[in-house]
């Protein structure tokens, strides 16, 4: 991150012109993170919540270089998750549901010996196929947000931005083990979402797969990745 000094504090004209020439990188964001917000918020608040993160980051940036996209866009998608949570965009009643479907889930394994599939969870539990989905999508938005509290993305493999050297070494060196943990498959999933910022259902097109899937396969990632980071 560039250290600010007077002449790379921006003026308004400099603002208002980086936020037009940024302003694709918000777009993106918000139709990343579209399907997760439909219930608590309309895509052009989405928009300007994303809008004011850049805005911040430009503030506190100064002027971008070619640094500052991995930095910007850790931001904003960073402004519009907490805008989310500030709304409790999970609703009591899934967020419990989940927790139980979770459990069953569990003891189901145990029973079976091997991870169950969509049906055999589906007709254990009896669930219809709207509420499995939506339990689905609940899963993995919880699996963006620990991407995101986890890591600064930058690609695929920038530290925590603000954290002392030592560290950032550390968990760059932690991260580059975690991620070749992952099969081909799991690698494309998650360099398409954060590199490329396509949505779930653009990813599982490309992928020949269900949007279902493709949420199994993200909470999949995430367990794989959060397993090299102890809690502290």
């Amino acid at each position: 991150m560039s250290v600010m000094t007077e002449s790379t504090i921006l003026t308004a004209a400099e603002e208002s012109h980086y936020l037009q020439q940024w302003l694709p990188l918000v777009k993106r964001v918000v139709r990343q993170l579209a399907t997760q917000a439909d219930s608590v918020m309309d895509r052009d608040d989405l928009e300007q919540v994303a809008l004011i993160g850049l805005l911040e980051s430009l503030r506190r940036y100064g002027r971008p270089d070619a640094q500052f996209a991995g930095y910007a866009l850790q931001r904003v998608r960073g402004a519009v998750l907490d805008q989310l949570r500030l709304h409790d965009w999970r609703p009591r009643r899934l967020r419990q549901k989940t927790h139980k479907i979770n459990d069953a889930v569990r003891d189901l394994t145990r029973k079976l010996g091997h991870q169950p599939g969509d049906e055999e969870v589906r007709n254990h539990l009896g669930l219809s196929s709207k509420t499995f989905q939506e339990y689905l999508m609940l899963e993995n938005a919880s699996s963006m947000e620990s991407y995101d509290d986890l890591l600064s993305i930058d690609g695929l493999g920038t530290a925590l931005h603000g954290r002392v050297m030592e560290e950032e070494i550390d968990i760059q060196r932690t991260l580059k083990l975690a991620l070749s943990s992952l099969d081909n498959r799991e690698r494309i999933i998650l360099t398409l979402y954060y590199n490329k910022e396509m949505s779930l259902r653009e990813i599982a097109l490309i992928l020949e797969l269900t949007e279902a899937r493709i949420c199994q396969l993200n909470k999949k990632i995430s367990e794989k990745i959060k397993a090299f980071f102890p809690v502290k």
